[in-house]
């Protein structure tokens, strides 16, 4: 028996950092959503009592480093499960991008393996396993747009957000998520994005005010460490995006588009700044 999952990219489509809490994760409030981009996994039961990961990229750890195995060893420990799983990972979300394919890959880990060995986890456990590997798997859990609080493990729905295409983009950098966090200064923030205007813009289907409403607190410190994801965002608007934004701690950008006349434009015009141009859809 085989069990298929698709494991989708996220973006956020505001971000903010409130504060660090005592137990040293900061306290976020973010918007999310996410595009079809997607890794796609497939796992097999196997007889003796062991994970095994395989996967076609060759840039990514296969072992315990492994946030899909992780959630596999998680789950086995959790329920008591004997028999073992191989997990085959088509892996196309680009690594260490800020759009979650690693969280993403863990939670549909849990989905997969609760199907397989049919144990039956209501959705609010899984997602609290998953708050256990990771603050953006509860989200990956149950997909969708919510607003993310706590340290991004508290989720309320949101109803999705008008279907555009979405370009994303990734330079040839990887950015250190507890790097960016780290030198994260709450005092020198000089504008904080609004959790409660995204959500009424999305809730009224105004697009415009969506794009108007794109903000993140920690552009300002991962742009400082690599300007050149300030030159991709810039080009970005510049060829015509509707509106432009970093994506989690980067270092992708990503670009709403309304009309798929732009999309062909903005496309090509970017594969000139890096290789890694994706030109997508939000998933609605």
């Amino acid at each position: 028996m085989k069990i298929y999952e698709k494991a989708p990219a996220k973006i956020n489509l505001m971000l903010d950092v409130l504060h660090k809490r005592p137990d040293g994760f900061h306290e976020v409030e973010m918007v999310m959503t996410m595009v079809d981009l997607a890794d796609r996994l497939e796992m097999s039961a196997l007889p003796r009592d062991t994970i095994i990961i395989t996967s076609q990229a060759g840039y990514i750890p296969l072992d315990e480093k492994n946030l899909a195995f992780q959630a596999a060893k998680l789950i086995k420990d959790r329920y008591d499960v004997r028999s073992g799983v191989h997990i085959h990972l088509d892996k196309k979300i680009p690594v260490a991008a800020g759009l979650a394919g690693g969280s993403s890959d863990a939670a549909a880990a849990l989905r997969g393996l609760n199907r397989l060995w049919n144990l039956n986890i209501p959705v609010s456990e899984l997602q609290e396993l998953g708050a256990e590997l990771g603050s953006d798997v509860p989200f990956c859990v149950t997909g969708g747009t919510a607003l993310a609080t706590g340290r991004g493990e508290k989720l309320t729905p949101v109803s999705n957000p008008l279907q555009c295409w979405v370009i994303l983009a990734k330079p040839p950098i990887n950015v250190s998520t507890a790097e960016v966090y780290g030198k994260f200064r709450a005092a020198e923030v000089k504008r904080h994005p609004s959790a409660s205007g995204m959500i009424q813009a999305i809730e009224a289907g105004d697009f415009s005010a969506v794009c108007a409403g794109l903000g993140n607190v920690l552009e300002d410190v991962t742009l400082r460490l690599h300007p050149q994801v300030e030159q991709l965002k810039e080009a970005m608007l510049k060829l015509g995006a509707d509106g432009a934004l970093m994506s989690g701690s980067g270092p992708t950008v990503f670009g709403l588009v309304y009309k798929e006349s732009k999309v062909a434009r903005i496309y090509n015009g970017l594969r000139g700044f890096c290789k890694e141009v994706y030109a997508v859809r939000l998933l609605t």
